[in-house]
């Protein structure tokens, strides 16, 4: 059976959109991310970390484990592994992929993440109206008592009360521009904003976490060109990003304590949970709120009476 040009795949449209941007390539296959995520894991673990002793004398080339000494703990001979490493093998058993991932560590969000590229799971199907915000999800930002913005699957700015865009410090113009196609971008304000890191007192941790964020959106949506354009974005305009993405993070936060140093109120440290929302999916409902008679409770109730001003 042929297939015509307008037959093909979004993901093959997706593959064809690959670009190099600030060393970072996006748009790839599974079986390359695969191989990469499993060369920046392998790098990133320490044959102490897992008892391995090395020879006396052992002048190591690679930052992390030998692919002969994973493929060891794993079980594997070398030579398979580094098939799995090349993406040339597409049969692989959920016995071999647990065992890799235990020989790595693995958290159970890169355990998940290993087998979605090594299944090459077809793209998380939307209705194309992931960023129309409900009335009643409008209603319950607007109401909330704490500091509530909603963004969308690309960290698009979608909604949030007064006190969630006073925290973010957001501008006049970035508030009048929500729900538009020039919408402010949560991604872009931290990595290419020249204010973020006065802002966030945790700048780091922040910027890992919305990068990875970022690689999980990208493997569930490989076939979405204006996220992967954004990552290309993010790898042209900030080396921070380029380092992080290279490093391949794999994490989904849902709940943190982030800091501030806030040019309003001072320092708040602030519970953060972020819910994402069933009925729609990749908006997340991000609300921050400080512990019950704290100074930080005092100073988000200044910042929220002055945003109601």
């Amino acid at each position: 059976m042929t297939t015509g040009p307008e037959n093909g795949s979004r993901r093959d449209q997706a593959a064809r959109a690959t670009r190099h941007d600030g060393g970072v390539m996006t748009g790839k296959s599974s079986s390359e991310e695969l191989g990469e995520f499993l060369r920046a894991r392998r790098a990133a673990v320490t044959p102490q970390e897992l008892g391995i002793t090395p020879s006396y004398g052992d002048r190591r080339r690679v930052p992390g484990l030998r692919r002969e000494e994973l493929a060891e703990l794993a079980g594997l001979s070398t030579t398979y592994y580094t098939r799995l490493e090349r993406g040339e093998s597409h049969q692989v058993s959920d016995a071999i992929l647990e065992a890799v991932a235990r020989a790595l560590k693995l958290s159970p969000d890169e355990r998940a993440h290993l087998y979605r590229l090594a299944r090459a799971l077809p793209p998380v199907r939307g209705t194309g109206h992931e960023d129309h915000v409900r009335g009643p999800i409008r209603d319950l930002v607007g109401s909330s008592l704490g500091a509530v913005v909603l963004v969308g699957r690309r960290t698009d700015i979608l909604g949030g009360n007064p006190l969630g865009y006073a925290l973010w410090c957001l501008t006049t113009d970035e508030i009048a521009a929500i729900g538009t196609p020039d919408a402010p971008n949560q991604a872009r304000r931290v990595f290419l904003g020249a204010y973020s890191r006065d802002l966030f007192a945790d700048w780091e941790r922040q910027a890992e976490d919305l990068a990875s964020y970022l690689r999980l959106a990208t493997a569930e949506r490989p076939d979405d060109l204006a996220l992967h354009r954004l990552v290309s974005e993010l790898a042209t305009g900030s080396d921070d990003f380029a380092r992080l993405w290279r490093d391949h993070p794999v994490r989904d936060c849902l709940h943190t304590v982030r800091r501030y140093r806030h040019p309003l109120v001072g320092e708040l440290e602030l519970n953060e949970e972020i819910l994402r929302l069933p009925d729609d999916p990749g908006q997340r409902l991000i609300v921050s709120a400080a512990g019950a008679g704290t100074r930080s409770a005092d100073r988000l109730a200044l910042l929220g009476a002055r945003a109601a001003g």
